[in-house]
């Protein structure tokens, strides 16, 4: 997802040349073709967060496309202030960019870990908040996030990680959900790089005859009202997956459409509870750990399509 941004990054650089990027003292090896080919538009902001988007405020108000990078929970929960007051209010033309949302950086232990940012960015009014699911779901997102008037929030998986949709992603329609996969007995959703965890435990269902529907969210705010109003007709019970608190995201975003409708669909919420991630490894066992891979979707599915 990381190297995706970057590809959709450059397009928008080369073709705009308000667009400035600034970093945290963070990302050179990714950052190495923004720097060869715009040095003059490549701001390294040090360690120092709150500056960072203090700066990238100013930049904006003089009429630059500021974007701000950083990992974890740094370009979020640092900077808090700075992106409330001095973006946010002001409607600045800022994308803040988290690489590793979740559990990316695990093994770096809990100040690390990225798992309360969605529900603090969505909670900031006039923030657009991004999901995507993959990395094909970055490369759609990222125009539209240029697009989109004001301050962003653009969370991002990591490099490298496994691809959940088969090819590229055409005319996405901001917010829409993107279902992955078809399906009649229950529907699994989820937010940002946790959706191969999805893809895979439908796979595991469908082995077992129980065709799951999965349906991914790249916007999260404003979130597809219509696609879960829709699933909450169709389906008596639906799953939330998300790499985060269950508390204020995802999950929660998905409870408030579904009690206002009145449907009386039940929603399940995987995530991390009311607490830390204390244990440290990577990010797969930390997954499995908090019951938030394909092993626990699956698990939970069963059973509610089997009771």
């Amino acid at each position: 997802m990381r190297d995706a941004f970057v590809r959709a990054l450059l397009r928008e650089m080369e073709k705009d040349s308000r667009v400035v990027l600034v970093t945290g003292d963070l990302g050179f090896g990714v950052l190495r073709p923004v720097k060869e080919r715009f040095p003059d538009r490549l701001i390294n902001a040090g360690i120092a967060e709150q500056s960072m988007v203090g700066l990238a405020a100013g930049l904006a108000m003089t009429g630059r496309r500021v974007v701000v990078y950083s990992i974890g929970n740094f370009p979020t929960l640092r900077p808090l202030e700075q992106i409330r007051n001095d973006c946010a209010y002001h409607a600045l033309d800022v994308k803040i960019v988290c690489v590793g949302g979740g559990f990316v950086y695990g093994s770096l232990g809990m100040s690390h870990h990225a798992t309360e940012d969605m529900a603090v960015m969505r909670a900031i009014p006039g923030i657009t908040c991004f999901t995507p699911g993959d990395p094909a779901e970055t490369e759609a997102a990222v125009p539209v996030m240029f697009a989109t008037p004001g301050t962003c929030y653009l969370r991002l998986g990591r490099g490298n990680e496994p691809r959940a949709h088969e090819g590229e992603i055409t005319g996405w329609v901001f917010p829409q959900a993107v279902r992955l996969r078809a399906g009649k007995d229950i529907a699994l959703l989820s937010a940002g790089g946790i959706l191969i965890e999805l893809k895979r435990a439908a796979e595991r269902l469908a082995e077992k005859g129980i065709e799951a529907e999965v349906v991914s969210f790249p916007c999260l705010k404003p979130i597809d009202r219509g696609t879960i109003l829709d699933l909450a007709r169709r389906y008596g019970d639906i799953i939330t997956v998300e790499e985060h608190g269950i508390t204020g995201g995802f999950g929660s975003a998905v409870c408030e459409v579904i009690a206002e409708s009145g449907s009386g669909c039940r929603v399940h919420r995987l995530g991390l509870k009311d607490c830390f991630a204390t244990e440290v490894g990577d990010q797969a066992y930390l997954r499995h750990r908090y019951g938030m891979d394909a092993d626990a979707v699956a698990e939970l599915a069963e059973r509610l399509v089997r009771k």
